[in-house]
């Protein structure tokens, strides 16, 4: 049975889901470590963060999963991309970029990939979708008992390392989201004061 043949329940109060939500924190990539998700879990982690608001159904992403060998493999693309234009930095340096990827067991990468559409829906609206693809995943992940964290860094807007990712047209990547066991639990951080960014409306 399809999504479409379903009957879905009204809303309910969810407290353990509120809660989760209340208290959510990323988790650093690079405190992560074995085990990732397995292939099955992978699989459900991305089908929930496809469930997000889609202006006309147009999904306008996909998904790029690394996993084994083949982080290091596209870290020599990072590499060779920050070596390009930092000549002068040392080895080492060079050698942490291109290991970026081995800070988790999976990282996927959210492209964004906007869709032609005759009805009009905006680019911008497909991105927002994308981004909410991102947000999703993380908390996919971490509802699996996984860290999540969505990342970009400076690699995700070079030209040779998205080529290498097969990026082409209108596609860019909206984030890498690193996957796996933490090491250490999340830590607080600021957050906003609701009432600078809160506004009521009147006419």
């Amino acid at each position: 049975m399809t999504d479409s043949q379903k009957t879905f329940p009204l809303p309910s109060k969810k407290p353990d889901l509120i809660e989760f939500l209340k208290t959510r924190r990323s988790n650093l990539a690079k405190v992560m470590s074995e085990p990732g998700p397995t292939e099955t879990q992978i699989g459900e982690i991305l089908k929930i963060a496809a469930r997000v608001p889609d202006h006309r159904k147009l999904e306008p992403w996909r998904f790029v999963v690394f996993r084994g060998e083949a982080r290091a493999r596209f870290g020599r693309h990072i590499a060779s991309a920050f070596i390009r234009d930092n000549p002068d930095m040392p080895e080492d340096r060079a050698i942490f970029e291109g290991e970026r990827f081995l800070r988790a067991p999976v990282v996927i990468a959210v492209i964004s990939s906007p869709v032609e559409c005759p009805r009009g829906t905006p680019q911008w609206e497909q991105e927002l979708s994308a981004g909410a693809v991102c947000l999703n995943m993380c908390l996919a992940a971490q509802a699996h008992g996984f860290g999540a964290q969505w990342l970009t860094e400076w690699y995700g807007y070079d030209e040779a390392v998205n080529k290498a990712l097969g990026l082409n047209g209108d596609e860019r990547v909206a984030g890498y989201i690193y996957i796996g066991t933490p090491e250490l639990p999340a830590t607080p951080r600021d957050r906003p004061n609701m009432r600078d960014k809160v506004t009521h409306w009147t006419d």
